[in-house]
């Protein structure tokens, strides 16, 4: 009697096992019918970007315009995934990296490796941008950028690597070529004195070479005679700032990142230098800086990859909707580069009508957007995966205004050279 008993309970011991490795297998199994029920459900794309550390403004703004651009598609029904045969909602898979390299990388690797992500939008700033780059290609995964523009990130030969962002050396060429249209217009004399700060990273780099190339092709117009590299989040300008002084410069070009732009301008003013254009490569219209400095901010001109004054009928729907969404108007140009970054993938998930990475991928090389928010109108990444697109040059004026100064055509209001106090 007692035999029996236990071999019952020997039987149904491992009978019940068996239905509970079986049951847990059909949960993790790729084939399952539980794993393929939730992946047709829903189009998982991973977002990495700062919210906290240095960079918590810039990428608070660009997560703000991916969200938009998400809601919009939503709303609309989702992506078209001919594969699935119906429409597919987007779902973000948010991670923050805290403006921590190491941090941004690895949560890239895990969007894509745990959250199983058909691709990936971040990276802001160079830093984060090229410690994000390498994990594409080595999960062939999609990436886009909407925050770095360093040169070093596409010349590396990645395939998976895509930018919203035009380069850098093209910013720094439109500064000085906005600068030399000042001289042909009488606004500025000719053959005047620049000095250079530039951060110590890629960027910086490919900052300074814009304004050499443009120099170089224009000889005559101005001449370099202060150049000195400074560090990403310093404190203390002075020491530089009394070089650019000293070396008795006609212009003032700084790369810098909002942070460093905010303490450089507030030791700047300290200093009591005067230079006839001052500016801070892509930063000077973010109301944190104006907010911070007030009217010290006022004549600084930056060269950036969006205005909210472009004069297109999608901007002004753009800032509209994004003023709606958020209940405060778009900072810079942030937000936009990433609100077009999402919807160009958006275009390339249902063009490949599959969400099989490497076909997305194959179709970012392809994808055009024809009424984009970015100067031109037209967003297509190149043959590295940078897009192309020009710059517009702004010019911060009295009473917080904001005037589109270059290009022409584009302009909201001319360019001023403040007179010395």
């Amino acid at each position: 009697m007692a035999n029996c008993l236990q071999g019952n309970l020997r039987k149904w011991y491992s009978g019940s096992v068996g239905l509970f490795l079986f049951a847990a297998l059909a949960l993790v199994l790729p084939g399952s019918a539980k794993a393929q029920k939730a992946g047709a459900d829903e189009i998982a794309i991973g977002v990495v970007l700062p919210i906290s550390g240095r960079e918590a403004k810039p990428g608070q703004y660009q997560r703000e315009g991916i969200e938009l651009a998400i809601r919009q598609i939503n709303q609309g029904g989702g992506i078209l995934v001919k594969e699935r045969g119906k429409k597919l909602p987007v779902k973000e898979i948010f991670y923050d990296d805290g403006s921590d390299q190491a941090k941004s990388a690895g949560l890239v690797e895990r969007a894509i490796t745990s959250d199983n992500v058909v691709a990936v939008l971040g990276g802001y700033s160079t830093a984060l941008g090229e410690a994000e780059s390498v994990m594409p290609d080595r999960y062939q995964t999609p990436w886009i950028t909407t925050g770095a523009a360093a040169t070093s990130i596409f010349s590396r030969g990645y395939e998976y690597i895509f930018g919203a962002l035009s380069s850098v050396d093209l910013l720094g060429y439109t500064t000085a070529q906005f600068l030399g249209g000042l001289v042909d217009h009488g606004k500025l004399k000719k053959g005047l004195k620049l000095a250079l700060a530039l951060e110590n990273t890629d960027h910086g780099v490919d900052y300074g070479k814009g304004i050499g190339k443009w120099i170089q092709e224009h000889p005559g117009y101005f001449s370099v005679v202060f150049s000195e590299n400074f560090e990403l989040g310093s404190t203390d300008f002075s020491g530089l700032l009394q070089k650019v002084k000293n070396a008795r410069a006609d212009i003032f070009l700084a790369d810098a990142h909002l942070q460093d732009y905010i303490t450089m301008h507030r030791q700047y003013i300290q200093t009591g230098t005067y230079h006839q254009m001052i500016s801070y490569g892509a930063r000077g219209p973010e109301a944190d800086a104006r907010k911070a400095l007030g009217e010290a901010t006022n004549y600084i001109f930056a060269g950036i990859w969006w205005s909210a004054k472009l004069p297109y009928p999608q901007v002004k729907k753009f800032v509209a909707d994004y003023q709606g969404f958020t209940g405060h108007p778009p900072d810079s140009w942030y937000p936009a580069t990433a609100y077009d970054a999402m919807r160009a993938l958006a275009t390339a998930i249902e063009r490949a009508g599959s969400l099989k990475r490497t076909a997305i991928r194959d179709q970012l090389r392809t994808v055009e957007l024809k009424d984009s928010l970015l100067p031109g109108q037209v967003f297509r990444f190149g043959k590295n995966g940078q897009i192309n697109t020009p710059f517009v040059v702004v010019q911060n004026k009295p009473g917080d205004k904001v005037d589109i100064v270059y290009p022409p055509d584009a302009a909201t209001g001319e360019a001023i050279a403040p007179k010395p106090h």
